[in-house]
């Protein structure tokens, strides 16, 4: 079909595909043994793995201009994150989650356009910098792994009922607006499961310590990676960008209380103690009514067993049998290929600008109603159009509630993803074989 895959996922995700940063030089000498640093079930992390990585994240801070922790917190840090990525990728492997070249070329053609670069110069500029393009096209291949089989694992499995959807708008703080958008970074002490009292009491003094830290100057990154137990200590503890109702209840509260630069309080919550900065806050434009178009389309691929060619013209037929009085909602449900609009006569109801790729938009805008288009390629193949009607509407109720649908998705997603992250660590064997752990 025509639409554009959905960005939902994307705070777990994602679908907005990142590098998690830059990549570590290509080991220059070959050693005759490797020496395992821990044991992942059975699989195993070696020695040199731990050294890249290690170099990767120094390259990373570097660039931030910020100093790293003592190598011996470093490379904790690091190992959990090894362990944790090799747990996910171990599991994947065992689920059947599979990646093509196809799909690492299309990743990697992502990243190119981001940095408003081509595929060629990306790979000209890792190879200037002595990174190997394999190395950096596995580390590719894994990030789509794990993104895959948390889609399968948490993401499909989250639903936002109506009842939740209508206690979060009525009950959101007025100042909190859907649409807007905290940039924010967190320390987090953890509290392991079934922990007692004394445990409990050490992580709060310690949590309590860092906050005066804080209070006294101390730089909210380099606390981040020397101290906190989350998974983005070694960004410095960052969180990205954040919308309200992605962020539990007492989170959203602190933040509205401080300004940019501003750190929260120690909140308490089952995994831990928090530690909140407001990097930076960013407010939602006003929905304005905006032009919608109603539009119906016959979907139709080529194949390997049929052209491009041939597939226009049988677009073309039938475009002349809609053109002599037949009926083009008949047609849909016989010929197009696009399943789900298919059935409806191949109506995809009103569709806002930007739902649906740049190709078909542009000629759905030129149409006139009931006016029908000539055969349009897309990425998704060749379409019959026909524009059933225009307006302009007023979509901001709609747009409240679709943005407070997925938001409340992807805090619930972000917190299975938390518990089933631990319940697999739990449930593994790791043997620490570092001198240091």
């Amino acid at each position: 079909m025509q639409m554009k895959p959905s960005i939902v996922q994307t705070s777990l995700l994602a679908i907005a595909l990142s590098v998690c940063g830059p990549l570590a030089p290509a080991v220059a000498a070959i050693v005759d043994i490797d020496r395992i640093v821990v044991v992942v079930n059975e699989d195993v992390i070696t020695n040199t793995e731990l050294e890249a990585r290690i170099e990767e994240i120094k390259q990373e801070l570097a660039t931030r201009n910020i100093d790293p922790p003592a190598e011996s917190v470093l490379r904790k840090q690091m190992v959990e994150r090894m362990v944790l990525e090799r747990i996910q990728l171990q599991l994947a492997d065992e689920l059947g989650v599979r990646v093509n070249d196809k799909d690492v070329e299309q990743a990697i053609a992502v990243v190119a356009e981001r940095n408003n670069s081509t595929v060629e110069e990306l790979y000209r500029v890792l190879r200037r910098d002595g990174i190997e393009i394999e190395r950096y096209r596995s580390q590719i291949r894994n990030d789509i792994k794990i993104q895959r089989l948390l889609q399968r694992q948490i993401n499909n499995r989250i639903t936002v009922s109506e009842a939740e959807l209508e206690s979060f708008l009525s009950n959101r703080n007025d100042q909190a607006r859907v649409d807007d958008a905290y940039r924010i970074s967190q320390i987090i002490i953890a509290v392991p499961n079934a922990a007692t009292p004394e445990q409990v009491e050490a992580a709060k003094t310690k949590a309590e310590k860092i906050h005066e830290s804080l209070i006294a100057g101390a730089s909210f990154e380099q606390v981040a990676i020397t101290h906190s137990d989350g998974q983005n200590a070694l960004q410095g503890g960052s969180l990205g960008w954040k919308e309200p109702g992605q962020l539990p209840g007492m989170f959203l509260e602190s933040l509205l209380t401080l300004e940019p630069g501003g750190v929260s309080d120690v909140l308490r919550s089952p995994v831990g103690f928090h530690i909140l900065k407001l990097d930076e806050r960013k407010r939602g434009a006003q929905a304005r009514p905006v032009p919608q178009v109603h539009v119906r389309h016959i979907l139709l691929r080529p194949s390997e067993v049929r052209s491009i060619s041939e597939v226009r013209a049988k677009l073309e037929q039938l475009r002349e049998r809609v053109l002599n009085g037949e009926d083009f909602a008949e047609l849909a449900r016989a010929h197009s290929e696009d399943k789900s609009s298919a059935a409806k006569g191949g109506d995809l109801g009103w569709v806002n600008p930007g739902q649906t790729v740049p190709e078909f938009e542009k000629t759905m805008n030129q149409l006139e109603p009931n006016e029908l288009s000539e055969p349009v390629g897309t990425p998704f193949g060749l379409h019959l159009i026909q524009v059933l009607a225009k307006r302009t509407h007023d979509v901001s109720e709609e747009r409240s509630r679709a943005a407070a649908r997925r938001q409340i998705h992807s805090r619930k997603a972000d917190a299975r993803y938390d518990q089933w992250l631990r319940r697999l660590r739990d449930e593994a064997y790791v043997n620490y074989r570092l001198e240091d752990q």
